[in-house]
C-alpha cells in the first residue's frame, strides 16, 4: 500500500503535468485563459471530491490523491498571482480586473456546484 506521500506526490505530477498541457495548448490571447480555466475547473472538481469523501464514496487515501495532489497540483494560486500583477504593470486594469473577479466568483460557485451535485449523487 502506498503510503500518503506517495499518493500525493503522484497525483501531484499527474496535476502538473494535466495544467502544463492545457497551458500549452491554450493560445496566447493576452489574457490568461489557461489558468483561469484550470481554476475554475480544479475548483468544480475539488467540490464534488470533497462531497463524495464526506459521503465515503471516497476513501482518505483516494481524496489524497484527487484532492490534494491532483487537483492541488493542477490549480494554481502563484501563477494567478503573477498573472494578475503582469497584467496590472502592463496597464490592463480592466483585464485584471476581470480576471480577479471572475477567478473569486466562479471558482466558489462552480465549488459549491460540484459540492451539491456530489451531494445528489453520493
Amino acid at each position: 500500500m502506498l503510503s500518503n506521500w506517495m499518493l500525493v506526490a503522484a497525483g501531484g505530477a499527474v496535476g502538473a503535468v494535466l495544467r502544463f498541457s492545457i497551458s500549452e495548448a491554450t493560445p496566447d490571447t493576452g489574457f490568461p485563459w489557461a489558468t483561469l480555466s484550470v481554476n475554475l475547473i480544479g475548483s468544480l472538481l475539488l467540490g464534488l471530491v470533497a462531497a463524495a469523501t464526506l459521503a465515503s464514496a471516497l476513501s482518505e487515501s483516494q481524496a489524497l490523491l484527487l484532492g490534494v495532489g491532483l487537483l492541488g497540483a493542477f490549480t494554481t494560486m502563484s501563477t494567478f498571482s503573477v498573472e494578475t500583477i503582469t497584467m496590472v504593470e502592463a496597464g490592463h486594469w480592466g483585464r485584471a480586473g476581470t480576471y480577479v473577479l471572475a477567478s473569486a466568483i466562479l471558482g466558489p460557485v462552480l465549488a459549491l456546484a460540484g459540492w451539491k451535485g456530489g451531494q445528489a449523487v453520493f
